[in-house]
């Protein structure tokens, strides 16, 4: 009775995931289909998980639904647009190439264009002007001359 209230205890405070399962549709092939899409699908908690990999309450809940569209007889393609039209194109690990997703598909290789530009600038502005430290004055120069001869007694 004791371990019971415990446990009831941990799982209201949160600490011990919920002991059911989530329902696994009968037939193995189709089942294996909700698997195989759920990997397709990016958890929009996790973000770097698909909704297979993640324990967010929202990917149980997509898996579940990715299950129920299956056994209604949706197509692939049918249950990945309805998630797109649900949560948008960044739901997919391999967003379509169109307007609204230049960024995600452009965005990396214009930052590494930028970056070779902004490094070509800094190397050709600095071999351009070696000499940017002003040359020495006749009193400077006197004065190495002196240090390099003498050694550095006088620094004032």
């Amino acid at each position: 009775m004791r371990r019971a209230l415990i446990a009831l205890a941990l799982l209201w405070l949160g600490l011990v995931p919920a002991l059911a399962e989530e329902v696994q549709l009968a037939d193995p092939k189709l089942e294996q289909r909700a698997r195989d899409l759920s990997r397709e699908i990016r958890c929009v908690v996790c973000q770097s998980q698909s909704v297979a990999d993640s324990d967010a309450d929202i990917a149980q809940e997509v898996r579940a639904l990715i299950r129920e569209q299956i056994a209604a007889g949706k197509s692939d393609q049918e249950i990945r647009d309805y998630l797109v039209a649900r949560y948008g194109d960044f739901v997919l690990f391999d967003p379509p190439f169109k307007g609204s997703t230049y960024v995600l598909w452009l965005g990396p290789f214009a930052i590494l264009v930028l970056a070779a530009i902004g490094v070509a600038i800094f190397f050709r502005r600095r071999a351009r002007d070696p000499a940017r430290a002003r040359a020495l004055s006749a009193d400077e120069h006197s004065r190495v001359e002196r240090l390099l001869h003498d050694g550095p007694e006088d620094r004032a």
